[in-house]
């Protein structure tokens, strides 16, 4: 198979043949036939339809399938990647899972002692196969989180992409592209459990992927953004 026929095939974590992955990319894509209209679609009603929480990894290995993503109403960067993915796969559009080492110089007090850096190894984002090229695309922060803390939110942009903005609103620096990690069909989980280990040493890991354990609460609505 091509490159982009692998990218429209369901995976363990990118289980695009669900019946619920299915349903919802049919609601959200509606009466679309065009694949940019449809990416675009999808892209908003991830980014906005799951609150980011970067507190909410306490999740075992069934846990980072999208059709049991479906069902949290907040998480964080990869399970949002691999929802947007799916929907995309079972929308007909090839995609998979992209990655990359971000810093964040506007990490909260918090959740940088959680973390113990402000580099967040393993940022995921989706990779959509639009107009002959492939398409980077972060639904990470939803906009009213955005808009509350000053942050720009990210567009689609079917030609450029959306990854995180280096400055926020105000012209503080805020996301940095430190590292790539490249591109997966299906979730790497086994070596992003492995850095997590590496790179945040205070969090407790499971074995074979059962869980990551970081000690913190969930974020309250009211916190800092980070």
């Amino acid at each position: 198979m091509s490159e982009q026929e692998d990218a429209l095939q369901a995976t363990f974590f990118v289980d695009s043949d669900h019946e619920a992955i299915r349903a919802k990319a049919s609601d959200i894509a509606g009466a679309s036939k065009d694949d940019v209209q449809t990416a675009e679609r999808l892209f908003y009603a991830v980014r906005d339809g799951f609150r980011y929480d970067p507190y909410n990894v306490a999740t075992g290995r069934k846990a980072f399938k999208a059709s049991n993503i479906l069902g949290e109403t907040a998480t964080w960067c990869v399970p949002k990647s691999i929802v947007l993915t799916a929907l995309a796969r079972a929308s007909g559009i090839p995609a998979r899972l992209g990655f990359a080492d971000v810093r964040n110089h506007l990490t909260s007090e918090k959740l940088s002692e959680t973390m113990g850096s402000d580099l967040f190894a393993w940022h995921g984002y989706s990779e959509l196969w639009l107009d002959g090229r492939w398409v980077k695309l972060s639904t990470a922060f939803n906009k009213e989180l955005c808009d509350r803390f000053g942050v720009k939110a990210l567009e689609f942009d079917p030609v450029e992409g959306a990854l995180m903005h280096p400055f926020d609103q105000s012209g503080r620096r805020h996301m940095e592209y430190v590292r790539e990690r490249g591109s997966y069909l299906d979730l790497p989980l086994a070596d992003i459990f492995k850095t997590f280990a590496e790179v945040y040493p205070g969090w407790q890991i499971g074995p074979d992927g059962e869980g990551i354990r970081t000690g913190a609460e969930p974020a309250s609505k009211d916190e800092r953004f980070h």
